[in-house]
């Protein structure tokens, strides 16, 4: 794929994100109204934070599967810290310490 193919594909999928915080945004809050930096920075970001929680939460409940992560309490006050002796077990595991990330086998 050309890069301007893909650059228009990465600007279309922006424009799809963008367009469907605004909705969500407005589904919530039908009588609101503002300005393109009002919308921006409290509709938009708004929705992105949302949905950046909801991947958190997920990324953050996969390293504690995988034992990287402990969390303490429940629901939203929860704490999650890092379990020293798993991060050295992988380190180990991995032959050093530049790289924190496990590796995963892709395709």
């Amino acid at each position: 794929m050309s890069k301007s193919l893909k650059r228009n594909k990465d600007e279309l999928l922006h424009q799809e994100l963008l367009t469907n915080s605004i909705l969500a945004y407005l589904a919530e809050h039908p009588h609101a109204s503002d300005t393109l930096e009002g919308i921006a920075e409290w509709w938009v970001m708004r929705q992105q934070v949302r949905v950046g929680v909801k991947m958190l939460k997920k990324a953050l409940s996969e390293l504690k599967e995988r034992g990287y992560v402990e969390k303490i309490g429940r629901g939203e006050k929860a704490q999650y810290h890092l379990k020293t002796e798993a991060i050295e077990s992988h380190l180990k595991l991995r032959g050093g310490d530049d790289a924190i990330v496990p590796k995963t086998n892709v395709g």
